[in-house]
């Protein structure tokens, strides 16, 4: 059975890729993978929320405060290694 906290984090994880997608302007063919970091860091947010006790912003047992910055830290670790890695020439 799903658990309530993985919906949550992946509606979080999918927003705020809308987010990044709408401020960014484009991600390209990146956006599967930001997409799965936001939710995947959303998900880990929300746990390691509870494990250091931060229950700032909650809803129920989901902690969204927390669920956020894992989900941006996700999105921001596909971006870095995407600006690092070689680029594609199109020919």
């Amino acid at each position: 059975m799903i658990g309530p906290a993985f919906v949550l984090a992946v509606l979080l994880g999918i927003f705020t890729t809308a987010a990044y997608a709408l401020i960014r302007g484009s991600i390209g063919a990146r956006l599967p993978l930001v997409a799965l970091a936001a939710v995947l860091g959303a998900w880990a947010g929300d746990s390691l929320g509870e494990r250091l006790g931060i229950d700032i912003v909650r809803l129920g047992d989901f902690r969204i405060l927390p669920a956020i910055v894992g989900a941006c830290l996700g999105i921001g670790l596909v971006s870095l290694v995407a600006a690092l890695g070689p680029e594609r020439h199109r020919t």
